[in-house]
């Protein structure tokens, strides 16, 4: 295989490393009302268009047949949510007898706490040729269920308390991830998949690249949007838990966030 032809098929991960460099180069371009406008097409045109053709490429039998697979949405929302917490949360134990800082431990054990990514979750699983229409149930139901268990998870292991906003986050997961899948549904079955773009055979590999250049531009936000690449003054479109991140409406404010607030006051 020719290095064009390998670049070709092998372009997804190549797409990664461009943008997350690119984000270290240019983090001002993640500014919140910046030109792209990240807040917007970031957290809901880029995510939405992620469903949509997922909605448009499974079939409905696909769907329906993943919901019936109880034990793997059990093993896959206990070790997401039971399991791989617990397992940081013990290996933090063995870092916190070295020199390492406490607030960087503290926020490892808070993303670990975190529902899964709902985007980069169901596109990394049908790269590999996984069950998607599994990843898609497990990724939207884990964040539904992290509303809730995560704060928790963080009162347990942090001992920080926090207020969630249930009603926005739970409107946007259904805005963005439900009503999308649907509708593509819907138009699926409308016109079977008949369009130049969405015929089945060679030209559906053209929604699978676009999901994966979706997820190339949520992961472009998503590291735009985390402190180390960003200059001082700026203000970021926070990373979401659709792109792998923390939800801007997040229930709380890590305890490491309120220390720095505390020493700037």
């Amino acid at each position: 295989m020719g290095a064009l032809e390998r670049l070709r098929k092998d372009w997804f991960i190549l797409g990664i490393v461009l943008v997350i460099t690119a984000a270290k180069l240019q983090p001002d371009f993640g500014v919140k009302g910046g030109p792209l406008k990240p807040e917007i097409t970031i957290t809901y045109i880029a995510v939405s268009a992620i469903f949509f053709n997922s909605g448009l490429s499974l079939k409905t039998e696909e769907l329906t047949s993943a919901l019936m697979h109880v034990k793997l949405h059990l093993f896959v929302q206990i070790f997401t949510l039971v399991f791989f917490p617990t397992a940081i949360w013990l290996f933090l134990q063995l870092l916190s007898i070295t020199p390492i800082n406490e607030w960087l431990l503290k926020g490892l054990q808070t993303v670990g706490c975190m529902p899964p990514p709902v985007s980069s979750a169901v596109i990394l699983t049908k790269a590999v040729g996984g069950n998607e229409a599994a990843a898609i149930f497990n990724s939207a139901f884990g964040s539904f269920l992290g509303i809730v268990i995560t704060p928790l998870l963080l009162l347990l292991f942090l001992g920080s308390s926090s207020s969630v906003p249930f009603s926005s986050i739970f409107s946007q997961l259904f805005m963005t991830v439900v009503v999308p899948l649907i509708i593509g549904q819907e138009k699926s079955v409308q016109k079977g998949i008949q369009s130049p773009l969405l015929t089945r055979g060679s030209e559906i590999h053209n929604l699978e690249n676009l999901q994966r250049g979706d997820l190339c531009y949520l992961q472009w936000g998503a590291h735009t949007g985390c402190s180390p690449f960003k200059p001082m003054g700026l203000e970021y479109a926070q990373p979401s838990i659709f792109t792998g991140g923390v939800q801007n409406r997040s229930p709380a404010k890590t305890e490491g966030q309120l220390y720095m607030k505390q020493r700037k006051g």
